[in-house]
């Protein structure tokens, strides 16, 4: 069975030390680290991980020690990103949020994963953003929390703890 490509943003490694969010980012880090889903991450999660805590980076860097994809910022993204601006789905202050958009879609990734529900895991948004997506040549992207991506057994694990 062929291993599912999964980005994640900046959020997503932060929640593992959110106690609302940790059992499932948690959740995501063995499965990622146990070889069950694959990460891919970019230069984006990078730059914006430059001012997190230190624990955060910490857990970054275990995530980059295993096997992981680490996708460039291209032109086309950048192009991809400009176009949400474009159609207002987001306003500039979150052209990042566009962005992290943009390269799971040009990567064709699996699923992105992401605990923004302002900016990205928000019914309405993902429609304008597949629309876009579409569009311009790309496939729709699925976008999901970590709760809903996070495998069946953790979650129940966690949930009855």
């Amino acid at each position: 069975m062929k291993i599912q490509r999964v980005y994640i943003d900046t959020s997503v490694i932060g929640g593992c030390f959110d106690p609302e969010f940790a059992p499932w980012s948690a959740a995501l880090m063995e499965e990622f680290l146990g070889d069950e889903l694959f990460p891919v991450v970019s230069r984006v999660v990078e730059r914006e991980l430059l001012e997190a805590p230190n624990n955060v980076k910490k857990q970054y860097a275990e995530l980059l020690s295993h096997r992981h994809e680490l996708l460039e910022v291209t032109e086309s993204a950048l192009a991809l990103a400009r176009a949400y601006q474009d159609r207002k789905i987001l306003t500039p202050k979150y052209y990042d949020d566009g962005l992290h958009i943009a390269l799971a879609t040009e990567a064709e990734v699996d699923v992105m994963v992401s605990w923004n529900f302002k900016h990205i895991v928000r019914f309405q948004k993902i429609k304008l953003f597949n629309a876009v997506n579409l569009e311009h040549g790309y496939k729709q992207l699925q976008i999901y929390s970590p709760r809903e991506v996070a495998s069946h057994e953790k979650r129940t694990r966690d949930d009855s703890a």
